[in-house]
């Protein structure tokens, strides 16, 4: 009996025509993009399948158009009787996620993670911070080289993503200098991302102040399946903790590599990305060699993956 996760991508994962394969081939996926443009007040089918990168790469937009791709690339999986163990996701995926295990509406979700961006975005001015990502070097090296960096501005690790990757956020001179740093210390490759915000780094306090309003708004359901989060890499399985959680995560690091490790080591031998692109599944490769990975994005991927379950 395989023990299996459901994962999630986060941001970075857009691109323009996502999910529309299946869309076109199943109606509870379709379902889902017209009840995310509903929920939104915009038709985010156009945006996505008929839109530009430029739009897409817009923090407030990217976030829902991630979230209703992921989900509609779920709903087939879910018609076909396969269901997850356990659920986790990067970031923003960790929102999937919580729809996924119905914690969270898909239409509290998609409106919750639009106003997300928006305040991950006002947090920090245009120009002021960004991200690097470090990789070819342990993580104790990277958080030395952050403590180091720290005399020229906040620089802080953001995202454990997997052995030898490790992404850092903070103000632009802080950042620059972990770069210059990490290859001093022999990293194979280190370099300032094309972001518009420091993500998940003790700059976007703000963000998390504004999102717990949003969430005194918002009842969560009981869980249908345990959860391993961004913040902890730990389950959880009940509800109660799940905004406090939510709202840390946005200025702490995602714990990604850990919470991999955390599900292998009770029992999952087998990981499916639902959503677009695969950047989490080569995470879980560099992870482990010893589980199966799938992913959800269109419908050679969904079908192989059906067949293969």
């Amino acid at each position: 009996m395989s023990n299996t996760a459901f994962i999630f991508p986060g941001q970075g994962a857009q691109s323009v025509g996502m999910g529309k394969q299946i869309c076109d081939n199943f109606k509870a996926s379709s379902d889902i993009f017209d009840e995310a443009s509903e929920s939104l007040g915009f038709d985010i089918k156009k945006m996505i399948f008929e839109g530009n990168d430029e739009t897409l790469k817009i923090t407030e937009n990217t976030q829902p158009t991630i979230l209703a791709t992921s989900i509609a690339c779920l709903m087939p999986l879910l018609e076909n009787g396969k269901t997850p163990d356990v659920v986790a996701g990067l970031s923003l995926g960790e929102y999937s996620a919580h729809v996924a295990a119905s914690t969270l509406s898909f239409k509290d979700a998609v409106a919750l993670v639009k106003k997300r961006g928006k305040y991950m975005q006002e947090a920090v001015p245009l120009g002021v911070g960004t991200m690097a990502a470090i990789l070819g070097l342990g993580s104790q090296d990277v958080i030395e080289c952050c403590k180091a960096a720290s005399s020229f501005g906040i620089v802080e690790p953001a995202n454990f993503n997997c052995p030898g990757q490790v992404v850092v956020a903070g103000e632009i001179k802080a950042v620059e200098k972990v770069v210059e740093l990490s290859k001093e210390k022999g990293a194979k490759r280190s370099m300032v991302l094309p972001v518009s915000a420091p993500f998940h780094c003790s700059m976007l306090k703000p963000a998390g102040d504004k999102l717990a309003e949003e969430f005194s708004n918002i009842s969560l359901n009981e869980m249908k399946y345990p959860l391993v989060t961004n913040v902890t890499a730990q389950y959880i399985n009940d509800s109660s903790c799940v905004k406090d959680l939510l709202i840390r995560q946005v200025s702490n690091p995602v714990l990604w590599e850990e919470s991999v490790r955390t599900m292998i080591s009770n029992g999952v031998d087998t990981f499916v990305e639902i959503g677009p692109g695969k950047a989490l599944s080569g995470f879980v490769k560099k992870i482990s060699k010893e589980v199966r990975i799938f992913n959800i994005e269109d419908m050679d991927s969904l079908k192989k993956t059906i067949d293969e379950l």
